[in-house]
């Protein structure tokens, strides 16, 4: 395991000291990629955390992720997580069953929230983001862009929501239009997320060996807006100068329902939210500074805005930190 909370903060203290020179705007969502790329050949590194919490539980997601330009137009990603949000085996009473005669009534119950989990590694992430379209004028441009992402995540995730990053292994795409003008931006995204089948064990409700459990998890829509204001500096004098940048991100998600098989023979009735379809939207405000035209630190929280997920309770707070490399000299 090597994304444990120290090492976290050491890659942090790390990318504080290591000097490059890359100049961004207020299209630098904290929850969203913008459809502009990392330039060819420059290597970026982001560390952030995720935080909530689950009645007297803490939970927290770490992630590190490497950023590269392969081609202009052209970004690759690879991400890392860990996290406490899961257990090695399905929480008791996510699928149980009781006898009635010679008939066996199977069912999900409200399980157990705010138990108390170990730190696991979730798995990888890659993503993948194509500029097919670029409407470039003075202060203002208009960028579309494509994007594909997979994951190898492989964990006993006990909602229908599907996640690629932390939950879900699985993959996606999309599309993301930005269009920024002077101090202000505005970005869309939208694309399908399908998650993997994943195959684990509940424990038995009588005490017996552990119950073979499959849950297909709902495919899902996402439909997230971010807005972004650059407030400082009013005017550019020069790359020295720091940039404040304050943000509003509305995420949203509409997913299917799960649907749960026990003994690989036996589907399990669906009776707690928790793995019925559903859909939501929350409200991330946050905050951002740019030192140097480079060294970038995030602060966003989450808020329940309409109906609710219940992958997570409120407020999320995030925090990053984010640095770029370059290799070659620019011109």
């Amino acid at each position: 395991m090597f994304l444990y909370y120290k090492r976290c903060i050491l890659v942090f203290v790390f990318v504080l000291f290591v000097k490059s020179n890359l100049l961004f705007s207020q299209e630098l969502f904290p929850n969203n990629e913008p459809a502009s790329n990392v330039p060819k050949g420059v290597l970026g590194i982001r560390a952030f955390d995720e935080t909530f919490k689950e009645y007297t539980q803490i939970r927290n997601l770490y992630v590190i992720r490497l950023m590269y330009g392969v081609l202009p137009k052209l970004t690759v990603m690879a991400s890392a997580s860990e996290s406490n949000h899961h257990d090695v085996l399905f929480p008791a009473g996510l699928a149980s069953h009781t006898h009635n005669g010679n008939q066996s009534v199977f069912s999900t119950g409200n399980y157990q929230r705010g138990i108390s989990y170990p730190y696991l590694f979730n798995g990888i992430y890659l993503y993948a983001k194509y500029r097919f379209l670029t409407f470039d004028g003075e202060h203002t441009h208009f960028r579309m862009a494509a994007y594909a992402e997979y994951s190898t995540v492989a964990v006993a995730h006990d909602e229908t929501e599907p996640d690629l990053l932390d939950d879900n292994g699985g993959y996606g795409g999309g599309i993301i239009a930005t269009y920024l003008k002077n101090h202000f931006a505005v970005s869309l995204t939208s694309g399908i997320i399908i998650p993997k089948v994943y195959n684990g064990y509940s424990p038995d409700i009588y005490g017996g060996p552990n119950v073979p459990t499959e849950i297909k998890y709902g495919q899902a829509i996402k439909y997230n807006l971010s807005f972004g204001y650059l407030l400082l500096p009013r005017t550019y004098k020069n790359y020295e100068q720091g940039n404040f940048n304050i943000y509003l991100e509305l995420l949203g998600k509409a997913y299917q329902q799960a649907k749960v098989i026990q003994y690989g023979i036996k589907e399990v009735p669906i009776n707690t939210p928790l793995l019925e379809k559903g859909n939501y939207v929350d409200a991330c405000p946050g905050v951002q500074y740019i030192y140097k035209s480079n060294l970038r630190i995030d602060f966003s929280t989450q808020f329940q805005f309409i109906n609710k997920s219940y992958s997570h309770f409120y407020p999320v707070y995030m925090l990053g930190v984010q640095r770029y490399f370059y290799f070659r000299k620019k011109k």
